[in-house]
């Protein structure tokens, strides 16, 4: 009889063998013939945290809403059970993915120390990189660094850590030039979308009706200069929809049952279309890339910084885990993938929707070494689609997460690839000095 370790391994073993062997099948295009004549020398992973609870409280959210919202296992902002078991099984597929690309070794512990994961401080953002270290190297000892409770960190929360000194005036007329100087356009732009959702509130038929809900519509739109953590205060229909809409999105990827997902009003396709509003919302606020750069230059500088050690390597102040690592993962907020996509000005498509950042969704950053032509990244977003989310659907070859290969505007060239001297070039041009800072 086998013990629990070599069980264990056993397991490993059998879903790794033809994950590896038939993991060029599933790879974007062009990645095998950049296996052939380059060698993969850093991967830098910046993934938001798993599945979560609602960041409000009921009595917040019921105002909207016919009827209360369903009840959740864990605290407001906590990585559910359910959304820990994606992560893990996420950093199992990372770790064939990686291997495969010859990245990292296919099992064992040998790698583990070439590993780098940093964490924001929240329960969420830690339990999640507990998660991917889990299942990318299982009975493997890889810390998960963050700094200590209280501390706001600079790469992840920049404003709170009093990173720079922003001008909301500035980032408020930024945002006012996109969407025509009045805050209420995009309430028109995005009213069949809202519309939609608050019908799905009002309980889409179903429930009786209940006088004290308050429409979205009912929110007055306003656009300002912010104060404390935000630069600019948005406020209006769609931004309040954001909320919603997300929240929607966490009890369909929890897995809650169709009765308690959307009060049994919403299914793939309903959330998939009114989740245009909840993009569109970031899109305004956040990707704005005067607002981006605020959030964005410090993550982006230390990036670059990282990549530069792998090139040179040599040990470069300011860069992120050791000069040997492989691998760095990052793990964070919607808002860190948003910021920095509105920074460097990309975008993609993924499972449906454009621009989105779900749970466990990562902006991946390949540094490549060229046997001829020297160094250089690709940029791709992955993500698992909502309904391996909600089902827990085993990632394999033959049912891989979504991966969508990025054009980065300032560099890249017809194979979605930029040489390392232009890539270094379009991080210095996106990121901002005065947003940038030491690391603690």
């Amino acid at each position: 009889m086998l013990n629990s370790h070599s069980a264990s391994r056993s397991f490993l073993l059998a879903f790794l063998g033809p994950l590896l062997s038939s993991l060029p099948l599933v790879q974007p295009a062009g990645a095998q013939a950049t296996a052939r004549d380059a060698d993969l020398q850093l991967v830098i992973v910046l993934t938001r945290h798993g599945v979560r609870s609602p960041l409000a409280s009921q009595a917040d959210l019921g105002k909207y809403s016919a009827a209360p919202w369903p009840a959740w296992e864990v605290a407001p902002g906590i990585l559910t059970a359910h959304g820990y078991d994606l992560m893990k099984s996420f950093g199992a597929w990372d770790r064939a993915k990686f291997s495969a690309e010859g990245l990292l070794a296919p099992t064992g512990c040998t790698d583990a120390s070439r590993v780098t994961i940093l964490a924001d401080i929240d329960e969420r953002t830690r339990e999640t990189g507990k998660a991917l270290s889990e299942g990318m190297f299982p009975g493997c000892k890889v810390s998960v660094h963050s700094q200590p409770d209280g501390v706001a960190d600079p790469l992840f929360s920049p404003r709170k850590a009093n990173v720079g000194h922003s001008d909301p005036k500035l980032a408020a007329a930024a945002i006012a030039g996109r969407i025509g100087g009045n805050p209420a356009n995009p309430t028109e732009t995005y009213r069949p979308q809202l519309a939609a959702l608050d019908r799905i509130l009002a309980g889409c038929g179903r429930l009786p009706p209940n006088p004290q809900r308050t429409s979205i519509f009912d929110i007055p739109a306003s656009l300002k200069p912010g104060s404390g953590d935000s630069p600019v205060s948005v406020r209006g229909p769609l931004a309040t929809a954001s909320t919603l809409a997300e929240n929607l999105l966490l009890e369909y990827t929890q897995g809650m049952s169709d009765a308690d997902t959307g009060w049994g009003c919403v299914d793939g396709a309903t959330l998939r279309y009114v989740m245009q509003a909840n993009i569109a919302a970031w899109n305004y606020a956040d990707r704005t890339p005067a607002v981006a750069r605020i959030y964005a230059s410090n993550l982006l500088n230390h990036i670059r910084l990282t990549m530069e050690q792998s090139v040179t390597g040599k040990p470069v102040h300011g860069a992120l885990g050791q000069p040997g690592d492989r691998l760095v993962i990052l793990v964070g907020h919607d808002t860190n993938i948003v910021t920095l996509a509105g920074a460097l000005g990309i975008d993609w498509i993924a499972d449906g929707r454009a621009d989105d950042s779900p749970p466990g969704g990562a902006l991946v950053f390949e540094l490549w070494r060229s046997r001829h032509a020297g160094s250089f990244v690709r940029i791709s977003f992955t993500a698992q689609t909502l309904e391996q989310m909600r089902n827990s659907a085993p990632l394999t070859p033959a049912n891989p997460p979504v991966e969508a290969p990025i054009f980065v505007p300032a560099c890249s060239g017809s194979d979605l690839s930029c040489p390392w001297d232009g890539f270094s070039a379009a991080l210095r041009q996106a990121t901002d000095p005065a947003y940038v800072s030491e690391l603690p």
